[in-house]
Protein backbone atom coordinates (compact mmCIF):
# COMPACT_ATOMS: atom_id res chain seq x y z
CA UNK A 1 0.00 0.00 0.00
CA UNK A 2 1.28 3.26 -0.43
CA UNK A 3 2.11 5.61 2.03
CA UNK A 4 0.26 8.66 3.68
CA UNK A 5 2.14 11.94 4.18
CA UNK A 6 2.00 13.60 6.52
CA UNK A 7 -0.12 17.05 6.69
CA UNK A 8 2.13 20.08 7.43
CA UNK A 9 0.75 21.99 9.91
CA UNK A 10 1.65 26.01 10.57
CA UNK A 11 0.33 28.04 13.57
CA UNK A 12 0.28 31.85 13.79
CA UNK A 13 -0.94 32.41 17.22
CA UNK A 14 0.90 35.18 19.62
CA UNK A 15 0.12 33.45 22.70
CA UNK A 16 2.47 30.79 22.99
CA UNK A 17 1.12 28.46 25.76
CA UNK A 18 -2.31 28.15 23.47
CA UNK A 19 0.29 27.61 20.49
CA UNK A 20 1.67 24.80 22.28
CA UNK A 21 -1.69 23.55 23.41
CA UNK A 22 -2.99 23.35 19.91
CA UNK A 23 -0.29 21.66 18.22
CA UNK A 24 -0.56 19.04 20.72
CA UNK A 25 -3.89 18.53 20.24
CA UNK A 26 -3.77 18.31 16.27
CA UNK A 27 -0.76 15.63 16.87
CA UNK A 28 -2.82 13.90 19.21
CA UNK A 29 -6.46 13.99 17.77
CA UNK A 30 -6.02 14.57 13.81
CA UNK A 31 -6.73 10.68 13.06
CA UNK A 32 -5.64 10.03 9.64
CA UNK A 33 -3.76 11.14 7.69
CA UNK A 34 -1.04 12.73 10.25
CA UNK A 35 -0.41 15.77 11.23
CA UNK A 36 2.77 17.11 12.37
CA UNK A 37 2.94 21.29 13.17
CA UNK A 38 5.89 21.93 11.61
CA UNK A 39 6.19 25.50 12.72
CA UNK A 40 4.34 28.08 15.57
CA UNK A 41 5.00 31.71 14.58
CA UNK A 42 3.52 34.95 16.63
CA UNK A 43 3.47 37.09 14.05
CA UNK A 44 3.20 37.57 10.08
CA UNK A 45 7.09 37.79 9.52
CA UNK A 46 7.91 34.57 11.22
CA UNK A 47 4.39 33.08 9.22
CA UNK A 48 5.78 34.04 5.69
CA UNK A 49 9.93 32.65 6.57
CA UNK A 50 7.82 29.20 8.05
CA UNK A 51 5.53 29.34 4.96
CA UNK A 52 8.19 29.93 2.14
CA UNK A 53 10.73 27.16 3.97
CA UNK A 54 8.68 24.17 5.38
CA UNK A 55 5.54 24.56 2.66
CA UNK A 56 2.93 23.55 4.87
CA UNK A 57 -0.56 22.61 3.63
CA UNK A 58 -2.76 23.82 6.80
CA UNK A 59 -2.54 27.05 8.23
CA UNK A 60 -4.07 27.50 11.66
CA UNK A 61 -4.56 31.43 12.32
CA UNK A 62 -5.43 33.68 14.68
CA UNK A 63 -6.35 37.66 12.47
CA UNK A 64 -5.38 38.95 16.49
CA UNK A 65 -1.79 39.07 16.60
CA UNK A 66 -0.71 41.52 19.06
CA UNK A 67 -0.25 45.10 16.92
CA UNK A 68 -0.46 42.82 13.72
CA UNK A 69 -3.63 42.02 12.19
CA UNK A 70 -3.77 38.09 10.71
CA UNK A 71 -6.18 39.39 7.89
CA UNK A 72 -3.24 40.87 6.08
CA UNK A 73 -1.81 37.14 6.29
CA UNK A 74 -4.01 35.43 4.67
CA UNK A 75 -3.22 37.01 1.08
CA UNK A 76 -0.02 36.82 1.62
CA UNK A 77 0.21 33.12 2.42
CA UNK A 78 -2.37 32.40 -0.64
CA UNK A 79 0.35 34.37 -3.05
CA UNK A 80 3.57 31.91 -1.67
CA UNK A 81 1.74 28.45 -2.25
CA UNK A 82 -2.31 29.14 -3.93
CA UNK A 83 -3.44 25.79 -2.87
CA UNK A 84 -2.39 26.23 0.89
CA UNK A 85 -5.54 25.74 3.24
CA UNK A 86 -6.38 28.02 6.25
CA UNK A 87 -8.29 27.82 8.83
CA UNK A 88 -8.90 31.16 10.91
CA UNK A 89 -9.02 30.23 15.24
CA UNK A 90 -9.93 33.22 16.86
CA UNK A 91 -11.55 34.99 20.01
CA UNK A 92 -13.42 37.32 17.50
CA UNK A 93 -16.90 36.88 16.98
CA UNK A 94 -17.33 35.01 14.01
CA UNK A 95 -20.61 37.13 12.50
CA UNK A 96 -18.28 40.03 11.95
CA UNK A 97 -15.24 38.29 10.68
CA UNK A 98 -16.19 34.80 8.70
CA UNK A 99 -17.20 36.33 5.21
CA UNK A 100 -14.49 38.90 5.21
CA UNK A 101 -11.85 36.14 5.77
CA UNK A 102 -13.56 33.79 2.97
CA UNK A 103 -13.28 36.47 0.62
CA UNK A 104 -9.56 36.52 1.20
CA UNK A 105 -8.65 33.23 0.72
CA UNK A 106 -9.71 31.05 4.41
CA UNK A 107 -11.29 28.16 3.79
CA UNK A 108 -13.13 28.25 7.46
CA UNK A 109 -13.72 30.06 10.74
CA UNK A 110 -13.96 28.73 14.27
CA UNK A 111 -13.77 30.28 17.57
CA UNK A 112 -11.60 29.42 20.32
CA UNK A 113 -14.24 29.15 22.71
CA UNK A 114 -15.23 25.79 20.64
CA UNK A 115 -14.23 22.44 22.55
CA UNK A 116 -11.16 20.65 21.25
CA UNK A 117 -13.56 18.47 19.12
CA UNK A 118 -14.81 21.12 17.21
CA UNK A 119 -11.47 22.75 16.60
CA UNK A 120 -10.72 19.01 15.05
CA UNK A 121 -13.66 18.42 13.01
CA UNK A 122 -13.10 21.89 11.58
CA UNK A 123 -9.29 20.79 10.51
CA UNK A 124 -10.46 17.79 8.77
CA UNK A 125 -13.42 19.60 6.94
CA UNK A 126 -11.36 22.67 5.58
CA UNK A 127 -8.50 19.71 4.70
CA UNK A 128 -11.06 17.52 2.77
CA UNK A 129 -12.21 20.59 0.36
CA UNK A 130 -15.21 22.06 2.02
CA UNK A 131 -15.71 25.31 4.03
CA UNK A 132 -16.23 24.95 7.85
CA UNK A 133 -18.08 27.99 9.75
CA UNK A 134 -20.30 26.85 13.11
CA UNK A 135 -24.24 25.95 12.26
CA UNK A 136 -25.38 29.34 13.79
CA UNK A 137 -22.98 31.18 11.26
CA UNK A 138 -24.36 29.35 8.20
CA UNK A 139 -28.00 30.12 9.35
CA UNK A 140 -27.20 33.66 9.92
CA UNK A 141 -25.39 33.90 5.73
CA UNK A 142 -28.29 32.03 4.79
CA UNK A 143 -30.74 34.77 6.22
CA UNK A 144 -28.73 37.13 5.44
CA UNK A 145 -29.19 35.80 1.77
CA UNK A 146 -32.71 35.00 1.69
CA UNK A 147 -33.96 38.68 3.44
CA UNK A 148 -35.18 36.73 6.42
CA UNK A 149 -34.90 38.72 10.00
CA UNK A 150 -32.11 38.94 11.69
CA UNK A 151 -31.03 37.75 15.20
CA UNK A 152 -28.94 40.00 17.53
CA UNK A 153 -29.46 43.21 19.32
CA UNK A 154 -30.15 46.44 17.21
CA UNK A 155 -28.38 43.99 13.61
CA UNK A 156 -25.07 45.33 14.67
CA UNK A 157 -23.78 42.00 12.18
CA UNK A 158 -25.49 43.39 9.22
CA UNK A 159 -24.56 47.42 9.46
CA UNK A 160 -20.98 46.32 10.64
CA UNK A 161 -20.95 43.78 7.37
CA UNK A 162 -21.16 47.11 5.57
CA UNK A 163 -17.46 48.46 6.13
CA UNK A 164 -14.61 47.44 4.24
CA UNK A 165 -11.77 45.72 6.31
CA UNK A 166 -10.08 49.19 6.65
CA UNK A 167 -13.01 50.99 7.11
CA UNK A 168 -13.79 48.50 10.16
CA UNK A 169 -10.34 49.11 11.24
CA UNK A 170 -11.16 53.00 11.86
CA UNK A 171 -14.07 52.55 13.12
CA UNK A 172 -12.39 50.87 15.99
CA UNK A 173 -10.21 52.94 16.26
CA UNK A 174 -12.73 56.08 16.25
CA UNK A 175 -15.12 54.10 19.61
CA UNK A 176 -11.08 53.97 21.16
CA UNK A 177 -11.23 57.51 21.21
CA UNK A 178 -8.29 58.08 18.76
CA UNK A 179 -8.51 61.02 16.32
CA UNK A 180 -7.88 61.34 12.62
CA UNK A 181 -3.69 62.43 13.20
CA UNK A 182 -3.54 59.37 15.59
CA UNK A 183 -5.32 56.85 12.96
CA UNK A 184 -3.50 58.22 10.30
CA UNK A 185 -0.29 58.00 11.76
CA UNK A 186 -0.77 54.22 13.00
CA UNK A 187 -1.81 52.78 9.53
CA UNK A 188 0.46 55.22 7.68
CA UNK A 189 -1.91 57.13 5.83
CA UNK A 190 -2.46 60.64 4.99
CA UNK A 191 -5.39 62.41 7.18
CA UNK A 192 -7.05 63.30 4.23
CA UNK A 193 -7.14 59.43 3.38
CA UNK A 194 -8.47 59.10 7.12
CA UNK A 195 -11.46 61.86 6.26
CA UNK A 196 -12.29 60.00 3.20
CA UNK A 197 -12.88 56.73 4.94
CA UNK A 198 -14.89 58.56 7.94
CA UNK A 199 -17.33 59.76 5.02
CA UNK A 200 -17.45 56.68 3.44
CA UNK A 201 -18.28 55.15 7.18
CA UNK A 202 -20.94 57.91 7.82
CA UNK A 203 -23.06 56.78 4.66
CA UNK A 204 -22.85 53.27 5.03
CA UNK A 205 -23.80 53.42 8.60
CA UNK A 206 -26.82 56.37 8.00
CA UNK A 207 -24.81 58.47 10.65
CA UNK A 208 -25.45 62.15 9.97
CA UNK A 209 -22.34 63.89 11.78
CA UNK A 210 -19.13 63.10 13.00
CA UNK A 211 -20.36 63.08 16.71
CA UNK A 212 -23.10 60.82 15.61
CA UNK A 213 -20.46 58.51 14.10
CA UNK A 214 -17.77 58.39 17.32
CA UNK A 215 -20.53 57.68 19.46
CA UNK A 216 -21.52 54.56 17.28
CA UNK A 217 -18.20 53.82 17.41
CA UNK A 218 -18.01 54.09 21.08
CA UNK A 219 -20.57 51.75 21.55
CA UNK A 220 -19.89 49.36 19.45
CA UNK A 221 -16.59 48.96 21.47
CA UNK A 222 -17.71 48.85 24.59
CA UNK A 223 -21.42 47.19 23.61
CA UNK A 224 -21.49 44.00 26.31
CA UNK A 225 -22.69 41.69 23.54
CA UNK A 226 -20.52 42.41 20.92
CA UNK A 227 -16.60 40.98 20.86
CA UNK A 228 -13.81 43.15 22.89
CA UNK A 229 -12.76 44.62 19.59
CA UNK A 230 -9.60 46.49 19.48
CA UNK A 231 -7.76 48.37 16.59
CA UNK A 232 -5.72 45.64 15.33
CA UNK A 233 -8.89 42.29 15.56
Amino acid sequence: MPEVKTVKVMIVEDHPLFSRGLASLITAGAGKPGYSVVGEAVNLAEAIKIAEQEKPALAIVDIGLGEENGMELIPRLKSIDPDIVILVLSRYDERYYSERVLRLGARGYIMKTEPPPKVLDAIKTVMAGKVYLSDSERERIFEAMTGESQRGVKDWAASIRKLSDRELQIFSCLGKGLGTIEIAHKFKLSTKTIDTHKEHIKLKLHCDSSPQLRRFAIEWVNHPDLPSYRENP
